[in-house]
């Protein structure tokens, strides 16, 4: 028998629209909200309209919203009983999971012990190959060893992919192509493992040439229930950073889609998983491997709610609560196309970071259309954070049709002030390749690669 525990103020451990984002599902739940926010974000959106807020540090993330002891102190003077973190900052700290759990509050989010396995992509890897998913062909762990490294590349074929047990954004990651490349890469990625992670271990993958980045969503309870809401198509990205994202794929079809949703499901049932999850694949030729797991909410999360409609954050709540998942795998329907451009703050030729104060702002509207931001006329980006200002998430009877009302939307979209991304994103929908579907992980980069780009 599952305990059910109410909540009725729940601390936001996150800025920005995701903090939006959960503080709406909170108020339309009957939950109070609780925001907490450095220096810098005092007049954020996300605080404005929070029930109460807390400053908890200086603008810097180490000292606000990486700082756990003062987010738990947050949540203990306000009385709140759950604390969700959204994505980044903590999200996928097992230890920041831990001391929230030990110090009495729920944790909105998977138990801490599958955010550790998770977030070791040697063990991760293991756990996942063990519970039936497909992964992509090499070593069994990390290589300390150059030797090591060596006799492992020749077993699993040039090219190879070397990768930061640690990582995650690209960083650690070299591409090696040749058996004369692999020493000095091994070095470079072992530096910048334990630069950037504190963990300078890495593996080696078979490195796929062509692929599509393949992701699938699921939803779990304390109750045995495991459900998948179809597949979310992430390939166009930019060292490692995506863009644009889509669901369904337009490259799977119903059978695999079936088919690998079910092997995800029964693997994520033997491991006991709880709440909302990703499962990453690369997919080509035909079959899926696995990369890696994300145990939290996805910034490209409402593709996923457009098509299926529902509120993967209430589904969060309420299973945290102990409730069970308000849906079944039957009632998951996949109806329509659904699309997410995100908007940062960027110089839309260098892709550099451009905050400052933005002295115009006009979203788009109209049927299928859905913007995800906590910006507004007046308000000033911070240089401190993420420059990820908005997502335009639109939907339609199909993909033709909700390309259309994409490039309608983004027409439409007035950020004034500050440079923003809209201009490649424009572009990239354009492109003869994007529209008739022949891309890849890497046609993005190409793309920026061009003369005429």
């Amino acid at each position: 028998m599952v305990a059910i525990q109410p909540m009725k103020k729940v601390l936001i451990a996150n800025r920005g629209e995701i903090a939006l984002r959960i503080l709406r599902t909170c108020h339309e739940m009957g939950i109070g909200t609780v925001a907490v926010h450095s220096t810098a974000d005092a007049n954020a959106m996300h605080v404005r309209l929070a029930d109460e807020s807390v400053c908890i540090g200086p603008p810097g993330a180490g000292e606000s919203y990486l700082n756990a002891a003062a987010i738990l102190s947050a949540a203990e003077i306000t009385g709140a009983e759950g604390i969700h973190p959204g994505y980044g900052f903590l999200a996928e700290n097992a230890d920041f999971a831990q001391m929230v759990v030990e110090h009495g509050f729920t944790f909105i989010g998977p138990d801490p012990g599958h955010i550790r396995m998770m977030g070791d992509k040697v063990v991760a890897k293991a756990s996942v190959a063990a519970a039936g998913i497909p992964t992509v062909p090499g070593t069994d762990g990390a290589v300390t060893e150059d030797a090591m490294a060596f006799t492992a590349a020749d077993t699993i074929g040039y090219p190879v992919l070397i990768k930061a047990v640690a990582g995650g954004g690209g960083r650690g990651m070299h591409v090696v192509r040749s058996r004369a490349e692999l020493g000095a890469a091994l070095r470079n990625a072992r530096n910048e493992a334990r630069a950037g992670f504190g963990d300078e271990r890495v593996y080696l993958e078979k490195y796929l040439d062509h692929p599509r980045h393949i992701e699938i969503q699921v939803m779990a309870d304390r109750h045995g229930n495991v459900v998948h809401l179809g597949e979310r198509d992430c390939s166009l990205q930019r060292r490692h950073q995506k863009l644009i994202e889509e669901s369904p794929s337009p490259v799977i079809t119903d059978s695999e889609r079936r088919t690998i949703g079910e092997t995800v499901v029964e693997a994520l049932g033997k491991l006991g998983y709880l709440g909302a999850g990703t499962i990453e694949f690369l997919y080509q030729d035909g079959r899926f491997y696995f990369i890696e797991m994300n145990t939290r909410i996805q910034v490209e999360h409402p593709v996923t709610e457009m098509v299926t409609g529902i509120d993967l954050v209430r589904e969060q709540l309420t299973v945290a609560m102990g409730h069970p998942l308000s849906f079944t795998q039957k009632q998951v329907r996949l109806e329509g196309h659904a699309i997410e451009c995100r908007i940062n703050a960027e110089d839309p030729q260098t892709l550099l970071p451009q905050p400052g104060r933005i002295v115009a702002y006009h979203p788009p509207g109209g049927p299928g259309v859905r913007v995800d931001s906590a910006i507004y006329s007046g308000y000033t980006v911070p240089p401190f954070y993420d420059s990820l200002i908005a997502k335009l998430i639109v939907h339609d009877k199909d993909r033709e049709r909700c390309i259309a009302r994409l490039e309608r939307s983004l027409a439409e979209f007035v950020i004034d002030g500050i440079p923003s991304s809209i201009p490649l994103l424009r572009r990239v929908l354009a492109e003869p390749e994007f529209r008739a579907n022949r891309y890849d992980t890497s046609w993005l980069e190409r793309f920026l690669a061009r003369p005429s780009a």
